[in-house]
C-alpha cells in the first residue's frame, strides 16, 4: 500500500466517526473520548448535586470517567487485511441509511391530528410505481493479487457482467438476485479469471455472505444504490455524498466560486409506500487552490507557516484527477512533491507519480504536502497510512466565514440557490425526465424491475389555526400568512416590561454623541411602548481597546445597574468576546453591544433607525425578565425545554450542551438556562439530567411544586445519532426525572414527551406551486411508520422556499393526543424574542442554540449563575 489518494479509492467525507477501538486510532492525534477534568465541569458536578438534594434525591452520577489514556503522533503504519467474512464482508462505499430505529412510543393510536383545515400539498418526493419483490443474494468479492483501487475492482468484475446479471458492486460487497450454486469443496460460489488491458491476470473469488429478503431494512439499501448506478447515466460528478452537474456550472467570476447545481436522492420506506425523495442541492467550488491560498499568505504575513495552518486545517478539499474530496489535518513544511515514497516497485517521488499516472506536471516544487489523517471508512477498507496530497492539485470547497459575511457574494449565489417553489418543482421534473430519458440509466432499473412515477406526490395536510398574539392592556393580535407582529409595536405596549431606572452606556469619547441620539430614539421608542427608560449615565473611554472596556465594565458593575450597554466602532469578534467574558462571567450583568455602524444615521436608512431603536428596547426588555409578547396557553404546570449542543471552533476538544427552560408560561415570564462542557465530537451531552435537576429546582422554588407536564424540545440529533437518544439518553433522563418526581412524594412519576427536531431535512411541500403558509402540517404519507412524526412550516419567507422542521416524538406519556402536541409545537415557535415573528423551531430551542453558539464562540466557559433566570444572551 502507498499512501497516496489516487490508490485507496475513499473519498474524504466531512464524518470522522468515534472509534472504540484504541489500535484502530492509535497515530491519529490526542484521542477526543476522554473527558477533560477541568475546574468548570467539577463545579457543575457539585452544583448538580447540591440541587438534586434540594429536590430530596441522590446526586446524578457521571456518566464518563477519564481514562487518561495517552496520545501517540507516529504515522500509522501500513495494516494488511485479513481474508476473514467479517473483515471484508462489510460494505466499503458510502452507508445510504442508517439501521431503522423503532421509536415509535408504545401504545400509540395514531399520529394524524384532526384540527385545523384541510388541504392538499405537492411533494418532492415521486413514488415507485412496481415495489422490488425479490430476495438479494449478498457477496463477498476477492482480488488475487488484491486490487486496492476500486474503479479497477469494478471494470475487473464487469467483464462478466453477462454471467452475473443485474448486480451492485460498491468496491468488496456485491449484492445480485441469482443465487449462485457453490462450488464443491471450495468457500466460494464463483471463481472467475480475469486479465486486465495490461495483461495481468487476476483471479476472482466471490463468496456468499448473506440474503436480504423483501421487506428488510437492508433492502433500502441496495435501492439508493442501484439509484445510484442508475444516476450515472445522467452524466453527473459525485462530489463526496452526492451528484453534481459540472457542465451545468454558474460562474461567480468576480468572487473566484463556481456553483455546481446537483441533486440529493433517497429511497426508503415511508408509511404505505416506498418513495424517492429528490431533492436540488448546490455545490460550492471555489477555483482557489490551496497553492493559491499559500500564495496569498505568503505575501500578507511574515510567519506564513503559522497562518496558512490556521486558515486550511479542517478545511474540506475536492481532488480534480479522482473526484475525492479529503479534509486537511495537518501541513508538513519538511516534505514536498520531490520526497519520495514506498511503492510495491520502489520507491518514487510524488512528481514522478502524477506525471506517470495522471499525466499531470508539478508546476512548483517547493511546495509543502497537505496531510491528511485516513478516516474510519479508510481504515475499514485496510487504508491506515497518512494520505498526502498537492497545494495546486487540491481545490478549496466550501464557505468562508468572510464569504458569509460578504453580502454582495450571499446575494449573487441566492439567485441561484433560493429557487422559488414553481422553479424547484420544474427542477424536479427535469430530473425525472432526464433519468426517464437516459438509456443507461433505464437498463439499470429495468434490470431489477424498478419503475419510477413521472408525478410529484401529492398529500393531504392541514393548516394549524393562526395564534392570537397578547399584548399590554389585554390587547390582541391574530398573526395573518406572513406571521410577523412588529408593526404592532407602533400601538400596543409590551405584554411586561421592566422599567430601566438605572443603566449605564460605555461609549468611546468620539463616539459619545452618536451613542446619546441612539438613546433618545431607544427612550422614544419605549415610551410608545408604555416602558420608562431613564437617562443612562455614560462611561467614556479614551479609546476602543480591549482592556479599555474590561475597566468600564468593572467600574459600572460596582454601581449595581440593571444593564450595560456598550457601543463599539466596528464588528470585532475579539471585543465582543472580551465583553461577553466581562459580562457574563467575571462581572456578571445583563449587557447590550451595539456598533456604530448599525445606531449611526445615513441618508440611505435614516428612516430605519427608529425601527432598530424599538427592536433594541425590546431586546433589552427581555434581558431584565420581562416579556414583549405572549401567546393563549392552554396548559397549566407546563416547562418547555430546549436543549442544542455547539462545538467550539477556538478549541477543538470542547463542546457545550445549553439548555432552557421555561418556567410555566401561563403564570410566569421567567426562564432558566443553564450551560456544560463536554468533550469534543459529541452531539448527545451526558450532562442533560444535571441541567434538568437545576431546572427542576428552579420551578420549584418559583411555584412550590414541581410541573405536572414536562415538553422536551431536543436539537442537534442526525438520524445517525437517533439510536444513541433513543436508547440512552430519553431513558437515562426519564429515571431521573422518576427518581426526583417520586422522592417528592409523586408515585407515577413524570410525565414527559421528548421530542426530537431535526431542521436539516431534504422534505419541501407546496401548495399551488406556492410555499404553504405558517401552521401548514403533514403527518402521515410521507412520514415513517417506525416514528411517530410530523412535518410542521411555521415560518414564512420572503425568498425561495420555505423549509418544514420535521418533529419526531420518540418518548411520550404526557397523556395529550398528536392534535395537541402538534398545536404546542406551532405555539412555541411564536415566542422567540429576538424576532417578532414566528421562527422555524420552538423557541426554546432556539434559545439553547444561541446560548450554546454564545459560550461556544466568545466565552468559553459556563456563564455565571447569577444570569440563569434572565434572557441574558439575546
Amino acid at each position: 500500500m502507498n499512501n497516496l489518494p489516487s490508490n485507496s479509492g475513499h473519498s474524504r467525507g466531512r464524518g470522522r466517526g468515534t472509534k472504540k477501538n484504541e489500535e484502530v486510532t492509535r497515530g491519529l492525534g490526542p484521542q477526543l473520548g476522554q473527558p477533560s477534568s477541568s475546574s468548570g465541569s467539577q463545579q457543575h458536578q457539585v452544583r448538580a448535586a447540591a440541587a438534586a438534594s434540594s429536590l430530596g434525591n441522590e446526586p446524578p452520577k457521571q456518566l464518563h470517567e477519564g481514562s487518561g489514556s495517552q496520545s501517540t503522533t507516529e504515522t500509522l503504519k501500513s495494516r494488511e487485511t485479513e481474508g476473514s467474512g467479517e473483515a471484508r464482508g462489510s460494505v466499503r462505499g458510502r452507508r445510504v441509511i442508517t439501521d431503522v430505529v423503532h421509536s415509535r412510543p408504545q401504545g400509540l393510536v395514531t399520529k394524524t391530528g384532526l384540527s385545523g383545515t384541510r388541504t392538499t400539498v405537492q411533494t418532492n418526493y415521486f413514488k415507485l410505481l412496481t415495489t422490488p419483490n425479490w430476495t438479494i443474494y449478498q457477496y463477498r468479492v476477492d482480488f488475487v493479487p488484491d486490487v486496492d483501487n476500486t474503479r479497477l475492482r469494478r471494470g475487473l468484475l464487469s467483464e462478466h457482467r453477462n454471467l452475473l446479471g443485474g448486480y451492485i458492486f460498491d468496491g468488496t460487497v456485491m449484492f445480485c438476485s441469482t443465487a449462485f450454486k457453490p462450488v464443491p469443496k471450495s468457500a466460494y460460489v464463483l471463481e472467475l479469471v480475469t486479465t486486465s488491458r495490461s495483461g495481468e491476470r487476476f483471479e476472482v473469488k466471490i463468496k456468499h455472505v448473506g440474503t436480504v429478503e423483501s421487506g428488510d431494512s437492508q433492502q433500502f439499501q441496495v435501492l439508493n444504490l442501484i439509484l445510484r448506478r442508475a444516476m450515472e447515466g445522467l452524466n453527473l460528478q459525485l462530489v463526496s455524498r452526492n451528484f453534481f452537474d459540472p457542465k451545468a456550472k454558474i460562474n461567480l467570476e468576480n468572487y473566484r466560486m463556481e456553483l455546481w447545481p446537483g441533486y440529493q436522492t433517497s429511497i426508503r420506506q415511508h408509511e404505505s409506500d416506498i418513495l424517492l425523495c429528490s431533492e436540488v442541492a448546490h455545490k460550492v467550488m471555489r477555483t482557489d487552490t490551496l497553492f493559491n491560498i499559500l500564495s496569498e499568505t505568503i505575501r500578507e504575513n511574515d510567519d506564513y507557516q503559522a497562518a496558512f495552518k490556521r486558515q486550511v486545517i479542517g478545511m474540506v478539499v475536492f481532488t480534480d484527477y479522482n473526484n475525492k474530496t479529503y479534509r486537511v489535518d495537518e501541513v508538513d513544511f519538511d516534505s514536498s512533491p520531490l520526497s519520495t515514497f514506498a511503492t510495491k516497485n520502489g520507491k518514487i517521488s510524488y512528481v514522478e507519480y502524477y506525471k506517470t499516472r495522471y499525466n499531470i506536471t508539478i508546476r512548483d516544487c517547493k511546495q509543502p504536502m497537505i496531510v491528511c489523517n485516513p478516516t474510519e471508512k479508510n481504515i475499514r477498507g485496510g487504508v491506515d497510512q497518512l494520505i498526502m496530497l498537492i497545494p495546486e492539485l487540491a481545490r478549496a470547497t466550501g464557505m468562508t466565514d468572510a464569504m458569509r459575511s460578504n453580502f454582495r457574494l450571499m446575494k449573487a449565489m441566492s439567485e441561484y440557490t433560493r429557487l422559488a417553489p414553481d422553479r424547484r418543482i420544474e427542477r424536479l421534473r427535469a430530473f425525472n425526465s432526464r433519468l426517464k430519458s437516459s438509456a443507461q440509466s433505464m437498463e439499470v432499473l429495468k434490470s431489477w424491475n424498478i419503475d419510477l412515477d413521472v408525478a410529484l406526490v401529492e398529500i393531504p395536510a392541514r393548516v394549524l389555526q393562526p395564534e392570537r398574539i397578547l399584548f399590554g392592556n389585554q390587547a390582541r393580535f391574530m398573526c395573518d400568512h406572513r406571521a410577523d407582529w412588529s408593526f404592532e409595536f407602533r400601538k400596543n405596549s409590551m405584554f411586561s416590561h421592566m422599567d430601566i431606572k438605572r443603566w449605564y452606556v460605555i461609549t468611546p469619547q468620539r463616539h459619545k454623541r452618536e451613542a446619546q441620539d441612539f438613546v433618545k430614539l431607544c427612550i422614544r421608542a419605549a415610551s410608545g411602548m408604555k416602558m420608562l427608560i431613564a437617562e443612562p449615565r455614560y462611561e467614556e473611554i479614551p479609546d476602543d481597546r480591549n482592556s479599555a472596556y474590561s475597566r468600564a465594565i468593572d467600574d459600572t458593575t460596582a454601581k449595581d445597574p440593571q444593564i450595560v450597554m456598550l457601543v463599539l466602532k466596528t464588528p470585532n469578534e475579539e471585543k465582543y468576546s472580551c465583553i461577553k467574558k466581562r459580562a457574563c462571567v467575571d462581572r456578571p450583568v445583563p449587557s447590550q453591544v451595539v456598533t456604530l455602524k448599525t445606531i449611526a444615521p445615513r441618508q440611505e436608512r435614516a428612516g430605519g433607525l427608529m425601527s432598530i431603536a424599538t427592536k433594541v428596547v425590546i431586546q433589552m426588555n427581555a434581558k431584565l425578565m420581562g416579556a414583549p409578547w405572549m401567546i393563549e396557553l392552554p396548559l397549566r404546570g407546563l416547562m418547555t425545554v430546549g436543549f442544542d449542543v455547539c462545538h467550539s471552533p477556538k478549541s477543538k476538544n470542547k463542546s457545550y450542551g445549553a439548555l432552557v427552560a421555561t418556567m410555566d408560561m401561563k403564570e410566569s415570564q421567567r426562564y432558566y438556562s443553564s450551560v456544560t462542557e463536554h468533550m469534543k465530537g459529541q452531539e448527545l451531552s451526558n450532562q442533560m439530567s444535571m441541567n434538568m435537576t437545576y431546572a427542576l429546582k428552579a420551578y420549584r422554588d418559583l411555584h412550590g411544586a414541581l410541573p405536572e407536564r414536562i415538553l422536551f424540545f431536543r436539537d442537534g440529533v442526525g438520524d445517525g445519532q437517533l439510536h444513541q437518544v433513543f436508547n440512552t439518553e430519553v431513558k437515562f433522563l426519564k429515571a431521573k426525572l422518576d427518581e426526583i418526581y417520586k422522592s417528592a412524594g409523586k408515585p407515577e412519576g413524570s410525565r414527559m414527551a421528548f421530542v426530537v427536531v431535526a431542521k436539516r431535512i431534504n422534505t419541501r411541500y407546496f401548495v399551488n406551486r406556492r410555499n404553504p403558509v405558517p401552521g401548514t402540517v403533514v403527518d402521515d404519507v410521507i412520514t415513517l411508520p417506525e416514528r411517530y412524526d410530523f412535518f410542521l412550516v411555521s415560518q414564512a419567507v420572503n425568498q425561495g422556499t420555505v423549509s418544514p422542521t420535521n418533529y419526531n416524538v420518540i418518548h411520550d406519556n404526557m397523556g395529550l393526543s398528536a392534535d395537541k402536541i402538534q398545536m404546542l409545537a406551532y405555539k412555541m415557535t411564536h415566542m422567540y424574542y429576538n424576532w417578532s415573528g414566528s421562527c422555524r423551531v420552538p423557541a426554546v430551542c432556539q434559545y439553547a442554540h444561541k446560548l450554546a453558539f454564545l459560550v461556544a464562540e466568545s466565552i468559553n466557559r459556563a456563564p455565571s449563575a447569577a444570569l440563569e433566570n434572565q434572557l441574558y444572551f439575546l
